[in-house]
């Protein structure tokens, strides 16, 4: 199985916003992060916009930000929103199927099994998560700011 590149892309420009947090996120400047052309991360915006992922903010000060918490945004989330299927075999798939065996199949529950383990591990993973993991995140996405991931947290001085 693998996702496809408007999944893929789609989680880049989620851990950009989640990274950029408190400002607006310009689809210009996600595109140069990651090399990758504006009008295909527009597309993307779209099933992310409606599924409340993110928010746009239209006009000359416009941009794009998270429509939650980045804690509350799972991988699972993400894929649902950019995946047209998940049919790993025929037999997933609706309509006419062939094989005499597709009720009492094994691989059709080997493989249900195993995709419903796979949506499991993506449910414990948040975009928050994966900008977390990476403390240079800001750096390598060209970001500067107070919401930068790469500063340590600074205790409060003892009283």
């Amino acid at each position: 199985m693998r996702l496809t590149k408007q999944t893929n892309y789609a989680v880049r420009m989620l851990m950009y916003c989640a990274a950029n947090e408190g400002q607006l996120s310009r689809i210009p400047e996600i595109a140069r992060a990651y090399g990758v052309s504006e009008l295909f991360l527009f597309k993307i915006l779209q099933p992310l916009n409606k599924a409340g992922l993110v928010e746009t903010v239209r006009g000359r000060n416009g941009g794009v930000r998270l429509g939650k918490p980045a804690t509350n945004i799972s991988l699972f989330d993400v894929v649902k929103v950019t995946e047209d299927s998940f049919a790993m075999a025929e037999c997933f798939e609706d309509g006419a199927i062939d094989c005499p065996l597709v009720d009492s199949c094994g691989l059709n529950s080997a493989l249900r099994k195993a995709l419903n383990a796979f949506f499991d591990v993506l449910t414990e993973y948040s975009i928050d998560d994966l900008v977390k993991a990476r403390p240079q995140i800001n750096f390598l996405l060209g970001l500067t700011g107070d919401h930068d991931y790469r500063k340590p947290a600074v205790p409060a001085p003892a009283a």
